[in-house]
């Protein structure tokens, strides 16, 4: 879409960062505000800071038919068939929900596990 260089490393560091709450916050500016975007978008984090107008602004120009379960659902098939990358990351709830049988990873048992000696 024409944007290059740092811009573009911007965009991808803060699609990659946005479910990694806190890290964006102390990043560059547009990293911060696609985390605050998309807490206040899924998880409603500071519904309650914008005003009941704003809200219906927001609803109004982009609707959200049926949004909690459509969302779920579209984080499941999206990772599904890859749940190794749920490591380290809020998929993993998504998964433990929705996919009968997963087992998330534990960061604990991972350094428990790992092949250095002590």
């Amino acid at each position: 879409h024409g944007i290059t260089g740092d811009s573009a490393d911007r965009v991808w560091t803060a699609i990659a960062l946005h479910t990694t709450p806190e890290i964006p916050l102390h990043m560059a500016p547009e990293i911060a505000l696609l985390t605050r975007g998309v807490e206040l978008d899924v998880l409603g984090i500071g519904y309650h800071a914008l005003s009941e107008q704003q809200r219906a602004a927001v609803v109004e120009a982009h609707p959200r038919p049926d949004f909690k379960n459509r969302i779920l659902a579209a984080f499941t098939e999206g990772i599904r068939d890859r749940p190794e990358t749920t490591f380290g990351n809020v998929k993993a709830d998504v998964l433990a929900h929705f996919v009968p049988g997963f087992v998330r990873g534990d960061f604990v048992e991972v350094i428990r596990n790992s092949d250095w000696p002590e």
